[in-house]
């Protein structure tokens, strides 16, 4: 009987442990809270030193991340792009690896893809998105430096001979220069009243065009009612188009391409001719 009351009693303390033990209230876990990604500051470009490395206002020289080095023909370009569009600018500055940093201006455009969609600049380790999207319209459309190879030097043919210089009358005249300029006109829809139109230039002056005016004259009374990637003036038939801060470049063989709405009452011809800068171009 007694040994019988000693298992009672252990059997009893054993189970009011295990309650215990079971029954207390668990501490919770611990609580693990994801970094918060960096934020984006706000500086100044004190300095462009090429195309795609600044240095910002703080002394820091960083290289803007996902642009591919230019090669040594489009360097010049690339720089002056970069100049242009960043120095001295208020800019959005997020880090991406050390020594490397996105760069967002003021109006929210991203400057690497802004450098790419116009042809400055090409592309590295990117694979698919926005990026590649902006270098194949690019290539595709011939923009910027897309279309451009570094030429190959080559040895110059040494001066003729005055001796071998042809008779006086079997000379002929020098040929008229080419015109530096071809623009593409096309119309892409219209409705009752109005239109919207697409107008291609072309620079194949062999040099670099920086910032530009293109000149025509309706035939029709065409009025430009609204455009994008440049501004317009008008007065009476004749329209003057300046380019946009980022269409200000046109590098050899590059080209650039404005699209405007229009009004139109009957007819509504192409124009006939256009200059660049004053220069008369080619129709294409």
């Amino acid at each position: 009987m007694a040994a019988r009351k000693h298992f009672l009693v252990l059997l009893t303390l054993f189970t009011a442990a295990c309650t215990a033990e079971q029954g207390g209230t668990p501490k919770p876990a611990p609580q693990i809270s994801s970094p918060s990604p960096e934020k984006e500051t706000s500086t100044k470009v004190r300095a462009v030193i090429d195309g795609r490395t600044v240095e910002l206002t703080d002394g820091r020289k960083a290289r803007i991340s996902l642009l591919a080095e230019p090669s040594p023909c489009a360097a010049a370009a690339a720089l002056e792009f970069a100049t242009k569009t960043l120095l001295d600018k208020e800019v959005h500055v997020g880090s991406i690896t050390p020594g490397e940093v996105t760069l967002r201006m003021e109006d929210g455009a991203d400057y690497a893809l802004l450098a790419v969609k116009n042809g400055i600049l090409r592309t590295t380790g990117v694979d698919g998105g926005p990026m590649t999207d902006a270098e194949s319209k690019a290539a595709k459309g011939k923009l910027g430096l897309w279309g451009k190879e570094c030429p190959t030097s080559t040895t110059p043919p040494p001066p003729a001979s005055s001796s071998a210089k042809p008779p006086q009358e079997t000379q002929t005249p020098p040929a008229p220069p080419s015109p530096p300029c071809v623009v593409v006109y096309r119309i892409n829809s219209t409705w009752p009243g109005s239109f919207q139109a697409e107008v291609t230039v072309r620079n194949v002056s062999g040099a670099l065009i920086n910032g530009w005016t293109l000149r025509w004259r309706f035939p029709d009374g065409q009025q430009v009612t609204q455009m994008w990637n440049a501004t317009s003036s008008q007065s009476g038939a004749d329209v003057s188009v300046t380019n946009a801060g980022y269409t200000a470049l046109l590098v050899p063989d590059g080209s650039v391409s404005l699209g405007f709405n229009g009004s139109v009452n009957g007819a509504n011809s192409a124009p006939s001719s256009f200059t660049l800068n004053g220069a008369t171009c080619t129709a294409g």
